[in-house]
Formats: structure tokens, C-alpha cells, sequence
């Protein structure tokens, strides 16, 4: 079995190394109209020993934002923005994938101007943060056929968009809760149309967007990401194996670069999704109440994942795969910094060699 050092084929892409950075959202955007800035371009620069880098959420239109700070992919600003940002991976021969995420019911008017748009109109439990401070998430306006059609779009310019910003790749966020996983879920999407009701109805969107998107810029470019029975940002999955097998299903014959799997508590159904899948697999395993630490990349030499991506220990670790090549040692990551702000908690955390 491979080591989690060794090469792997992402795609059209040779990695480094099968250490990938997970996207996190870090609420840095203050460029005009939700763009990246110099300070971003530092911060991934940094993180370019990564096999994969995978952004932050980047939101594929302005109805999709659902935090305050977070980039776009829908503007030219954005566009030109983001290429520093490549660039600077690039330079230090890493490769970067976008996410695009659209949050669909988890966001507030206050961003962008619109109500948030999801599968039916059922609000999510809990509050979201904006300008004015914590506000309760609102009822979302359900999307018509027009609306999911244009959705589709936006997700299939914003892939555009980012091979030309310079990036190797997108991914597309079907997980934690957000616009594609809120059509997958049982109580977020109570529609009987061809956009839900049945399990073919429910991966109907994740499918539609991620064959789109394949058309436009290659399927070999294209990573989707999912977390079945991940209960986060109020979504109930009932049947989600079912639901999960039918996905891989669909999106197996497709040729993805891979199957991003944010495992949730039913960790027994990994397995079968590993079996299910025939090409890359990247695992972020399930931890609740800690974060993925050195003992996970015996998934890639049991052969349970050829990759692992990582979140907290990237956020306070700029150079984590030599730390765990050498087994450490790990700095541990300022939470109360992790979202908006300045460098401090974001680019300072030094490397072994400057420490």
C-alpha cells in the first residue's frame, strides 16, 4: 500500500503528496465586492506542500453567500483577484482546487440584499452572523424550475471562472448542510416535483450541476464533496445510505478527479461508499470533539482512502505535511481567531524552520 508521502493522480493533476488542506472558511474577503486579497495569497502560499489545497467555500453568485467576508467566483473582480492567490500556490508547485458553495438556506437577506433561496420553504434551525451581529435564519424562498436552471449556470460560470483565475480544479460542496445537500436531505426538501420526493429526485440537483459543470470544464478538473448523515446545519437524512449509493451511482460513470467524503457519525457506511467508488477517494474522518490528527493517515496505507485532508491542524500548521512526515510537533489553533480579522491567527503561525 501507498504511504500518505507518496504521488497520487488528482485528475489531470499529479500531486505532491496525498496530505490535502479541507476548505474552511476564514471570513478574510475584504476586497471590493467579496474578492480575495493579498493577505489570502499569503496565507494559501504558505500552505502550497499540500498535495491538494481546496478553498474555502467561494460562493457561485451573490445569492450564495452565507457568511460575512467570504469570496466570490461570479465577478470579474473576483476573477482577477483570486489570480495572486493561484499564483502564489503555484510558485511553490502546489496545486489549489476551488470550492464553490453555494449556502442556499443558511444565510440572511442583510448579505446580499435577496432572501435566501433552498429546495422549500423551511427555514434551518439556528442563527447565522452578520453585520448587526447573531440573526435567526430565515424562511428561504423555494427555487422554481427557472431558478434551479439558473443555479446550474451560476455553478457551471463560476467553474469557468476559476480555471481562468488560474486554479487546477473546483470542487463542489454537496455537504454540511449547504445548497446541494439541502435538496439531498429529507427535511429540508419536501418537494414531490422532479427535484425531490424520491431519492432520484433528491440527488437530481448535486447530479444536474455536477454534469454541467464536467461539460464546461472537464470532469478530470472536478472533485464533488459529500457527508452523509452529517446532521449539521439542521439537515435530517433519513434512508441517507440509500441515498448515498444512488449518488455515487450516478456520479461514478462521470470520470471525477474525486469523491471528497467529510465522513459523518454513520462512519460503518465509509466502506461501502470506498467499495462503491472506482476513482480517487479523499477522507476527512469523522472527529467529533477534536480534529484529525497524525493517526489518520492510516487510512491511506490500509487502503480505506488514497487521501486525507485535514482542517484545524492546516489552520495552525502552514507546513503540516513535513510536521507529519517528522511526526511533529503540531501547534495547536487559535479558534478565537479562525474567522474575520487580521494575519494574526492566520498567516503567523510559523513554519518548523522559522520556529
Amino acid at each position: 500500500m501507498p504511504s500518505a508521502f507518496d504521488e497520487i493522480r488528482i485528475g489531470r493533476h499529479t500531486a505532491r503528496n496525498r496530505v490535502v488542506m479541507a476548505p474552511m472558511t476564514r471570513s478574510r474577503a475584504y476586497g471590493p465586492g467579496a474578492s480575495p486579497t493579498e493577505l489570502m495569497a499569503r496565507y494559501y502560499g504558505q500552505r502550497a506542500g499540500a498535495g491538494l489545497i481546496i478553498t474555502e467555500g467561494t460562493q457561485p453568485s451573490a445569492v450564495g453567500q452565507g457568511y460575512l467576508n467570504t469570496p466570490g467566483l461570479h465577478t470579474a473582480t473576483q476573477v482577477e483577484a483570486w489570480k495572486p492567490v493561484t499564483a502564489a500556490v503555484h510558485e511553490r508547485g502546489g496545486l489549489i482546487f476551488a470550492q464553490l458553495m453555494h449556502s442556499g438556506r443558511i444565510g440572511h437577506p442583510s448579505l446580499h440584499g435577496a432572501t435566501p433561496v433552498g429546495a422549500s420553504p423551511v427555514a434551518a434551525a439556528g442563527t447565522v452572523f452578520t453585520a448587526e451581529g447573531p440573526q435567526d435564519l430565515v424562511t428561504p424562498e423555494p427555487l422554481d424550475e427557472d431558478g434551479i436552471r439558473a443555479t446550474i449556470a451560476d455553478f457551471t460560470a463560476a467553474a469557468r471562472n476559476a480555471i481562468e483565475a488560474g486554479f487546477d480544479g473546483v470542487e463542489l460542496h454537496s455537504a454540511n448542510g449547504y445548497l446541494l445537500h439541502q435538496f439531498l436531505s429529507t427535511n429540508a426538501n419536501l418537494r414531490t416535483d422532479g427535484w425531490g420526493g424520491t431519492v432520484e429526485g433528491r440527488i437530481r440537483l448535486t447530479v444536474e450541476v455536477t454534469k454541467a459543470v464536467a461539460a464546461a470544464i472537464g470532469a478530470d478538473r472536478l472533485g464533488v464533496r459529500i457527508s452523509p448523515s452529517n446532521p449539521f446545519n439542521d439537515i435530517t437524512e433519513d434512508g441517507h445510505r440509500e441515498t448515498y449509493l444512488a449518488l455515487v451511482d450516478a456520479l461514478n460513470p462521470l470520470g471525477l478527479a474525486y469523491l471528497h467524503v467529510a465522513e459523518g457519525p454513520d462512519t460503518e457506511f465509509t466502506p461501502r461508499l470506498r467499495e462503491r467508488w472506482s476513482g480517487t477517494l479523499i477522507l476527512n474522518p469523522y472527529t467529533p470533539g477534536a480534529w484529525t490528527g497524525p493517526e489518520a493517515l492510516k487510512a491511506v496505507e490500509n487502503g480505506e482512502a488514497d487521501a486525507v485532508s485535514y482542517g484545524a491542524l492546516f489552520l495552525a500548521n502552514p507546513d503540516l505535511p513535513e510536521r507529519l512526515a517528522a511526526g511533529g510537533p503540531f501547534q495547536q489553533p487559535d479558534y478565537a481567531k479562525a474567522y474575520g480579522g487580521d494575519h494574526s491567527g492566520y498567516t503567523d503561525y510559523p513554519a518548523l524552520a522559522d520556529a
